[in-house]
Order: structure tokens, then C-alpha cells, then sequence
């Protein structure tokens, strides 16, 4: 097995950026051969390549995109085809040594009337190809024709055993013009009669957002690894500005939903540079790792541990759970200072409104806030209202997790919400580094191992804890399936309750409510009221996990007026939980912006 296809069995891979991109950042500007700058200026690859090795990228690829007979002949340099291959290929390597792959990059060939080299296509690329044997695998990228998919696959007959990826540019405009190109690629890869690819790609297109739906059907029509590499996407219209939205926080929150919609490579094209991959690599490795880490077998057997104490004897909320009472709650976050007293009025006025709960988000998007535990203490003492902190994986080693959760339960704080995290790179501290030891699965695991009185390592602990376990979900999820199988083993691992990410599509929960119904798990639905037009489309657009109808969008949008927006998204609100009162055991209301009092008019 080759290199390429070992790494492949191992775990999601991170790619490189752009090079062109890059190259022309050092101003080097189109009028020369980029390509030729392997021979001329290998300085400047090799300064490349290392920024993308200490950005994290696992694969380096090479500058031989146009390096063929043809698009070389433009500028005289078509008898040095050969030796620029070589040497983008040596270039690479000696920066990759031993830390990353070699990826042999191959453009289509150019126009087949070029007066420049009249061979046929399969020729040239044969040609090129000859002087990239020395990477660890090819890749034929930015096909966008099945001639330019013909000719890559010819071409490759001539070099048995060499791993190879056909990488397909994704049309930004197919569905205007009624097309589905990406299916009839895949049709003519499935067809091929020789050797086939080692995985198939997609690359360039209209950006991250784009991208992801392409991949949405890539996924499900082939059992082929997919390498995704989207480009930095055209700008949008804001306010009268064009933007470029392609931030190294927007890229790697695609990135994330590229990897658990399967993808096994993921890395840039045309716009990303370095300061993207690095995110990535911040973003996707921990994360990814985190859902294969297991916890160490116990040495206690388990005929020896209690039963997990009964739902209705943990806390008041786990009784009225078990009970099957609709409960509310009501989303606080804490705050950035150590100031409680903010939080604590906020949490009176929900309990002198009847909630049953208060729920303390544990550093929202990254950032740095008192914990949920100091929070959640104070609150309890003082306003005597239960609260739900979220517990968080990215902060902590699993040490620091069982001794959060010991002390959960010495504070008598008894519900608690587990979940993965936002990885650093959302929040202020991008140079804070997300531990994820374990995600949220392995820490319900946890919590369950001390409700049955035992710790990490199988010591028995001096009592049980009575943890009431929450965990997230998300309704309108991208690989729908992937939820569903997560949440089957959160319930597994022990999770008493769920509790959705904010729902604006009625009928996609109604769904997602159905699909679980065997787990018999209370479910308390997410319910955010939109607070005006730009906090819908910054919903729609910016939030993993959140999906807003076009139809919500246009109903924020029939007024300019600020309050009558903000009305209107109490009333989306208050009408979402009346659509789904009888199939949910509870709603939870986030009180956007801090502010208390627009989530309880949602409860009114």
C-alpha cells in the first residue's frame, strides 16, 4: 500500500493552499511562466511550501499545475517540461522530508489548437507526468470537461500503480444552466476500464458554501475517498461593499462540515493561503481525534457498581422530566467579568416567570467567560432557580473534566448539558490551543461511570453523583445520518435528556422528533427569537448548525423598522413553539444579545 492510500486509512488528511495565489503575493505577476520559477526561483517555492508545513498542511503540492508542453510553449519553455516537473517535485520534498506527502499537481492540458504543441492530450499529460514520479501521488485538478477526465485517465494507463486522485472544478453556475456535470464526472470515473483513482476530488468553484453542497452528493453517490479544496469564493454585496468572506474562521467552519459529511482530505484552491490552512488544522485534527478516542477499559466489573440512581431522584428537573412535564429554560451566558450580579437578576426574572430552568452556555463561540459552575453556584444560592451549565470538551484534559464534574457534584449542581465545543479559533484567543481529549460521547461515558460511583481510572468514589445528562442536536444537520447515529450513542453512553440547536423549520424537527422516537428521549427544543433582518441572515449564513428559511428571511425583511423586526421575531418565535408544543417535552430560549426580557415575552 502506498503512502497516500495508508494515510488515507488513518484519519482525515489536511492539503495545502493555493500556489499560484502565493506566488503572486511575492510579486511575481501573470505575464511569466510560475512554473518555470521551480528553475529560476526555487527560493521562492521552497518559502512556500514551508509556510504551508508550519501551517499545519500535511500535503505539499506541487508548482506544476500548467507545467506541461503545451501551456509552457507560450513562453518558449516547452524542451523544459521534463526537468521543471522534476524539479517541483524535488522542491516540495525538500521541505516535506519526513512530515508530509508529495502531491504531483497536473492541470488540464490547455486548448487541443494551440500552435504551440499540437500532440494530443494523453501525450502531453504522459510527458508531464514522467517528471513527477517521484511524488507520492498525483493529482489531476481543476478537470472541467470529461475530455480533460479522458485524457487524465489515459495518460495514467501508461504508469501502473501510481496512487492518483481526478479532482473535478465544481461549476458555480451548473444550476442555472440545468446541468449536473459533477454527476456525469463520476459516471465516466465509475466507467473507466483501468486502474482506478485512489479517491476523487473537488476543487475551485464558488467557494466554501458551494462546495459543501457539491459534496453533500458527491458523498452519496461514491464509496471513493473525496479530497475537498474549495477556492476563496466570489465577494458579496454588504452594504454597499464587496466582501470577500472567506475568512480563516468561515473557511474552517466549512472545513468542520466537510469532515463529518465524510471527507477524507481537505485543504484550498485559488484565494487560500496559509493563515486558512492553519485554522484548518487548528479546527479539524482535534476535533476529528476527539470522536475516535476511547476511554480506558474499566478493571471494575460491573455487577459490582449501583444502578444509576433513578431519573425523578437526581434533581427537581430530572423529576419533572421523568414525570413527562413540559419544561422551560432560558439561555444566559455569562459574563466576561467576574460581576455575577447580571446574571443573577436575569435568572430571578426567569424564575419569578415560572422557568424551570436556567442554562449556562460554557464559552459561546471560544470566548473567555466565567465558568458555568461559578455562575451556575451563585445562581442556585441566590435566586434558588436550577440550573443547566453546559460542560465543555475543549477546554479540558480528561483530568480536568472529571475533576469539573466532581465538583459539579460537591456544589449539589446536578443537571448538566455535555458537549463537544467551538473550537478556539472562533473566539478572541485564536493562539489558545482546544484540547479535546475526548467529545461529548466519551464524556456522557464519563458522567455515567461516576453516577454508577466510579471515576476515570476505576476507583470507586465515596458516593455516587446524580448528574442529569443532557446532550445537543442538530435537527436540520448536513449529514443527517451522522446525527442520528450520534445521538443513538449518546443515548447509549447514558444521556438522560437532548436538547436541540434553535429551530426555525417546524417540519425538519417534526422529522428529526419522528426518526428518534424509539431512543424515548425527552427532547426540549431550541427556540431562538430572531432580534432583526441582519441576526436572521447572520443566523442563516454564519452559524453551523442553524438553518433559516428563505421564508423567515423575507418576513424579517417586510419591514425596515427595527422594533417591528424584532416583534416579528418574537411572534417566528412564539409560533414555532406552538407548532411543536405536542411532539417536544420542553423548549429552551435563548436570550439573544443578553437580553432576559425579549426571551420571556417568547414564553408569555
Amino acid at each position: 500500500m502506498g503512502k497516500f492510500r495508508t494515510r488515507l486509512a488513518e484519519g482525515i488528511i489536511i492539503f495545502d493552499g493555493a500556489i499560484g495565489t502565493e506566488i503572486y503575493r511575492r510579486n511575481f505577476f501573470v505575464n511569466a511562466s510560475y512554473e518555470q520559477l521551480c528553475l529560476s526561483s526555487p527560493d521562492t517555492i521552497r518559502e512556500i511550501h514551508r509556510s504551508y508545513l508550519e501551517a499545519g498542511a500535511e500535503v505539499l503540492t506541487t508548482n506544476s499545475f500548467n507545467a506541461n508542453a503545451r501551456r509552457l510553449g507560450r513562453f518558449g519553455l516547452a524542451a523544459d517540461t521534463v526537468a521543471i516537473n522534476r524539479a517541483a517535485v524535488r522542491l516540495a520534498r525538500e521541505i516535506a522530508q519526513d512530515q508530509a506527502l508529495v502531491a504531483g499537481s497536473i492541470g488540464p492540458v490547455g486548448d487541443p489548437e494551440s500552435p504551440q504543441d499540437r500532440r494530443n492530450r494523453r501525450e502531453l499529460l504522459e510527458e508531464q507526468i514522467s517528471g513527477l514520479l517521484d511524488a507520492d501521488f498525483l493529482i489531476f485538478e481543476s478537470l472541467r470537461t470529461l475530455g480533460d477526465l479522458d485524457a487524465a485517465l489515459l495518460s495514467i494507463k501508461k504508469f501502473p500503480g501510481i496512487d492518483y486522485v481526478v479532482s473535478f472544478a465544481i461549476d458555480p453556475l451548473a444550476a442555472e444552466n440545468h446541468a449536473d456535470p459533477l454527476l456525469e464526472f463520476l459516471a465516466a470515473v465509475e466507467a473507466y476500464d483501468g486502474e482506478a483513482p485512489t479517491a476523487i476530488g473537488l476543487n475551485c468553484g464558488g467557494g466554501p458554501e458551494s462546495t459543501m453542497l457539491e459534496l453533500e452528493k458527491l458523498a452519496a453517490k461514491t464509496k471513493l475517498p473525496i479530497i475537498v479544496q474549495p477556492n476563496a469564493g466570489i465577494p458579496r454585496g454588504i452594504d454597499g461593499r464587496m466582501l470577500y468572506m472567506t475568512s480563516g474562521e468561515y473557511f474552517s467552519t466549512y472545513a468542520k462540515r466537510y469532515a463529518q459529511l465524510g471527507a477524507a482530505g481537505i485543504g484550498g484552491c485559488c484565494g487560500i493561503g496559509p493563515e486558512h490552512i492553519a485554522e484548518l488544522a487548528r479546527t479539524i485534527k482535534p476535533l476529528m481525534a476527539a470522536e475516535k478516542r476511547q476511554l480506558p477499559q474499566l478493571d471494575v466489573k460491573d455487577e459490582t457498581l449501583p444502578e444509576v440512581l433513578p431519573l425523578a431522584e437526581r434533581s427537581s428537573f430530572g423529576a419533572k422530566l421523568a414525570c413527562g412535564k413540559f419544561v422551560t429554560s432560558v439561555e444566559l451566558t455569562p459574563p466576561r467579568g467576574f460581576d455575577l450580579s447580571g446574571a443573577v437578576s436575569a435568572a430571578r426574572l426567569c424564575k419569578e416567570a415560572g422557568v424551570d430552568a436556567v442554562n449556562l452556555p460554557d464559552g459561546p463561540r471560544a470566548s473567555a467567560r466565567i465558568t458555568p459552575l461559578a455562575t451556575a453556584a451563585v445562581i442556585e444560592r441566590e435566586v434558588a432557580i436550577e440550573t443547566i451549565p453546559h460542560c465543555c470538551c475543549r477546554d479540558r484534559s480528561l483530568i480536568g473534566l472529571q475533576a469539573e464534574l466532581l465538583a459539579y457534584a460537591g456544589s449539589d449542581i446536578h443537571n448538566l448539558l455535555f458537549i463537544t465545543g467551538d473550537p478556539p479559533k472562533l473566539g478572541d484567543y485564536p493562539f489558545s490551543s482546544g484540547v479535546f481529549d475526548i467529545d461529548s460521547i466519551g464524556l456522557v461515558k464519563l458522567q455515567t461511570r461516576m453516577n454508577r460511583g466510579v471515576d476515570l481510572g476505576g476507583n470507586k468514589l465515596n458516593a455516587q453523583t446524580r448528574a442529569v445528562i443532557g446532550v445537543g442536536a442538530d435537527p436540520s444537520a448536513i449529514d443527517p445520518e451522522r446525527e442520528y447515529r450520534r445521538l443513538c450513542e449518546k443515548v447509549e453512553a447514558g444521556a438522560d435528556f437532548v436538547i436541540t440547536q434553535p429551530v426555525f423549520d417546524a417540519e425538519a424537527l417534526l422529522a428529526f422528533i419522528r426518526r428518534i422516537e424509539h431512543l424515548h428521549l425527552p427532547l426540549i427544543a431550541g427556540v431562538w427569537p430572531l432580534t432583526s433582518l441582519k441576526n436572521a441572515q447572520f443566523m442563516k449564513t454564519e452559524v453551523p448548525g442553524v438553518s433559516v428559511p428563505d421564508s423567515i428571511i423575507d418576513r424579517m425583511a417586510s419591514s425596515e423598522d427595527r422594533e417591528t423586526q424584532r416583534q416579528i421575531g418574537i411572534e417566528i418565535a412564539r409560533e414555532s413553539i406552538a407548532a411543536i408544543r405536542s411532539a417536544v417535552q420542553g423548549v429552551q430560549v435563548s436570550a439573544p444579545f443578553g437580553n432576559v426580557g425579549h426571551a420571556l415575552k417568547v414564553l408569555v
